[in-house]
């Protein structure tokens, strides 16, 4: 994909940002380990106990005015524009026993993916300019590696859950570089969900998380501790279809320390809404869902604007109503 070209930001523009306390810069790179979006509808719901295989393709479109500052390896960026594709594949197991009288879930995701950057400008960055205007870049390769738990519990139309995930940087990652496919750090994201989900077809969750970040330790930069918020609701028209809306809320709690963090206590925020709909079906007698949502972003401070979109195929059906746990 070819990034289309971009304004030049002016010499004396990029000198006033230097000057004045007024930029900002908040998690390295304005991206976070976390995808706002992740979890939507029947988040806390039980699965089916054996393997499953979960596919998920994620597009995202976004950029920031040339008045935002971002980090990215000990420079500083003003303003980012950023088209992101990327793939995600998550084998796990459900296990039919109990475990603390709830439901364990074992997975591990495996990402690869493309990212296209164009820069407006760049002070002190880390190939050595004091200032540079309208660079533009591409990654395309493996990305990190995010092992996940969870415990489900379900109590008539009450569904109770709760995660850790972690984050693994073992994707490629280069600070001399704009545009990257990993975060160069380790994280560690944990959090609770519920939904609700009576006899009637409609039905609603919401999962609550945080995502530490350690400290970068080629950067020596540490992006701040995160909060996130996704919601989904939805109506069922049959056990096979759905439709609705979802939304999430991206909250930066601690400001980033370390490498270019020079312009004080900022932190990002982003909020995103957008419909969702589901299909189940059987398909050579695998139980399938198929499920697309797409969120346009809002309210963002010091982090990049735009939309992205998710597309899942999975092959270990959550239950609907009138299923019962095993």
């Amino acid at each position: 994909m070819q990034l289309r070209a971009i304004a030049v930001v002016p010499l004396a523009a990029a000198i006033g940002l230097v000057l004045a306390p007024a930029a900002a810069i908040a998690d390295e790179g304005g991206a976070s380990v976390w995808l706002p979006g992740q979890f939507a509808s029947f988040a806390a719901v039980p699965g089916d106990p054996g393997f499953s295989l979960e596919a998920l393709f994620y597009f995202r479109k976004a950029s920031a005015t040339a008045g935002t500052s971002f980090s990215r390896g000990g420079g500083l960026l003003l303003g980012y524009e950023t088209t992101e594709q990327y793939l995600y594949l998550t084998p796990g197991y459900t296990f039919a026993d109990p475990v603390l009288n709830g439901q364990l879930w074992l997975g591990v995701t495996f990402s690869a993916g493309r990212a296209d950057t164009s820069v407006w400008g760049v002070l002190s960055g880390p190939r050595g300019n004091a200032f540079s205007a309208g660079t533009s870049d591409t990654a395309t390769g493996v990305s990190d590696l995010y092992p996940m738990a969870s415990l489900k519990w379900q109590t008539g139309s009450h569904n109770v859950m709760t995660y850790i995930m972690g984050s693994a940087p073992v994707g490629i990652y280069d600070p001399n570089r704009w545009a990257g496919v990993g975060v160069g750090h380790w994280a560690i994201d944990w959090g609770m969900g519920y939904t609700y989900m009576p006899a009637s077809p409609f039905e609603f969750s919401v999962t609550a998380g945080m995502t530490y970040n350690f400290i970068n330790p080629t950067t020596q930069y540490q992006s701040g501790t995160d909060a996130h918020i996704d919601v989904g609701a939805s109506w069922s028209f049959s056990d096979s279809l759905y439709v609705g809306v979802a939304g999430y809320f991206f909250n930066q709690l601690s400001p980033d320390t370390g490498g270019s963090a020079l312009l004080g206590d900022f932190r990002s925020r982003v909020a995103g809404v957008g419909p969702q709909a589901g299909w189940s079906f059987r398909l050579g007698g695998i139980a399938t869902d198929v499920s697309v949502r797409g969120y346009k972003e809002f309210a963002a401070q010091n982090r990049p604007e735009g939309w992205n979109v998710y597309l899942t195929l999975s092959l270990s059906r959550a239950r609907r109503s009138g299923d019962k746990a095993p």
